[in-house]
């Protein structure tokens, strides 16, 4: 009975790796050889602000190199920063942000605008959906630099999975789709013990200003929740992606108004 007992622990704790390295790979450019499944990725998923949140580190020390070491203006370095950002997560999440903004502009009914969501070519909608997005969050991690609030970057970048996370736990899935798992298998307890360890991990990173980047990375993560159920009645796999680089927006002005009314001032 012990033994078998003990079998039964290893094979979970080998199951767990297996798929905390298949959604390592499932969402960055880092390739780790592994056996998994969409669904034991997607049960999981509570996981996936701490994988962001290496990235944040990673991101974290290249704005220490540039900013204290080679002395790049904080312009350049933000433009880096995000450039690195995108990448290093396979561009996957730029993709549905541009697929989102095509969506939503569409008038129509919600399987018109699903329709054009899967659409791959790019419209004006995305572009210009994009470029506020992007041209807010340079400024936001631009003026956050300068005011030295280097912690910050983990911070945003780990708030950006809790975005996805909040449209995840509060949307109905598609029919099909990877999305579909990720909503299907969140559950609220595992939801809330991502949102308590992040914000624990905030709080010690830079006390209550680093708490507001969570709420920023909820509250971005509602509004796209609001906007999806609106256009589309549920939530796919774009609307999720949308939701981590509108998470990174938001994070990072609430860190910068926390900072600014809370300490600054």
């Amino acid at each position: 009975m012990k033994d078998k007992n003990k079998d039964d622990y290893f094979q979970e704790k080998s199951s767990f790796l297996g798929a905390l390295c298949g959604l390592i790979s499932f969402s960055t450019i880092l390739s780790i050889r592994t056996h998994t499944t969409i669904k034991s990725m997607a049960k999981i998923a509570w996981t996936w602000p701490f994988i962001s949140g290496f990235i944040g580190v990673l991101g974290f020390f290249i704005t220490c190199l540039l900013v204290e070491s080679l002395k790049f203006p904080s312009l350049i370095t933000v433009a880096i920063l995000y450039g690195f950002f995108l990448y290093i997560n396979g561009f996957h999440h730029l993709d549905g942000l541009l697929d989102f903004g095509d969506a939503i502009m569409v008038h129509g009914s919600p399987k018109k605008k699903i329709a054009i969501m899967r659409d791959p070519n790019i419209g004006t909608g995305g572009i210009g959906l994009f470029f506020i997005v992007a041209i807010i969050t340079l400024a936001t991690l631009d003026s956050i630099i300068n005011f030295k609030l280097f912690p910050a970057i983990i911070i945003i970048e780990m708030s950006t999975k809790i975005s996805l996370l909040t449209v995840t736990i509060t949307s109905k899935p598609s029919n099909d789709g990877t999305g579909k798992f990720f909503i299907e298998y969140l559950t609220t307890l595992k939801y809330l013990i991502a949102i308590v360890l992040c914000i624990t991990i905030s709080y010690l990173l830079l006390s209550y200003v680093g708490v507001f980047g969570v709420i920023g990375g909820v509250i971005g993560g509602v509004i796209v929740s609001v906007v999806s159920e609106r256009n589309f009645k549920i939530a796919t796999g774009d609307v999720l992606g949308a939701s981590n680089e509108i998470g990174r927006l938001f994070s990072g002005l609430f860190i910068l108004i926390a900072f600014i009314l809370f300490i600054y001032v």
